[in-house]
């Protein structure tokens, strides 16, 4: 089956993107079968309160990519001007080209087929760094940027990794996640989609690996 102008330039982009990551980036398909749908992971900027974190995120692109853009998701909680509850993107470089009914946009901001996977996620970085608060996704999380800077800040550092945080608390946050994985930013993209697709398959690979390592 012929690739469609979508698939090949979205592969295109991930060699690329394989090939010469951006510092604080990582991103890909899901899964082989579906290059529509990527994960992404991206470092909070230093000197930001989102130093330090690693935040998860998709991408699904539209079958007429890269004539239209993608939509972006923050898969972990986002206290941020330009993220919706939902964790969706809400950037100039995520709207689709045309009018722009607020009049805060250059129309250079907005999509066009010369953007790409790479541009999209180094903008994002630089909104965690620096919101836009004109026309805000988080109408709550902008006025406190704008007006209460300190717990803005704060707020986000409180969510952070501190050293108060006990070991306990790290071991018992693995043991959940053992017995419930999160599929929707895997680390192992194979093992997730047993678990999905496959449960019985994935207990008993899981079980060997046990006695494996009991030496049974």
């Amino acid at each position: 089956m012929a690739q469609s102008t979508a698939h090949r330039r979205l592969l295109q982009e991930y060699r690329a993107l394989t090939n010469n990551p951006p510092d604080g980036i990582t991103a890909g398909p899901v899964t082989e079968d579906d290059l529509l749908h990527w994960e992404a992971l991206i470092q909070g900027p230093e000197g930001t309160p989102f130093e330090g974190g690693v935040f998860p995120a998709e991408l699904r692109f539209p079958k007429d990519y890269p004539l239209a853009p993608p939509s972006m998701r923050f898969l972990a909680d986002v206290w941020h001007p330009n993220v919706y509850p939902s964790g969706l993107v809400c950037i100039s470089i995520l709207h689709p080209p045309g009018d722009d009914p607020n009049h805060y946009e250059h129309a250079s901001e907005r999509w066009s087929p010369i953007q790409s996977v790479e541009k999209i996620l180094i903008s994002v970085m630089s909104m965690l760094a620096e919101p836009n608060d004109e026309s805000p996704a988080n109408v709550e999380a902008a006025k406190m940027w704008r007006e209460r800077r300190g717990e803005y800040e704060q707020k986000h550092a409180s969510e952070r990794w501190s050293p108060i945080q006990s070991v306990e608390k790290i071991l018992i946050s693995v043991m959940s996640m053992l017995a419930e994985p999160n599929d929707e930013s895997p680390a192992n993209v194979e093992a997730a989609k047993m678990w999905r697709e496959r449960r019985g398959e994935y207990e008993q690979k899981v079980r060997d690996g046990v006695r494996r390592m009991l030496g049974l």
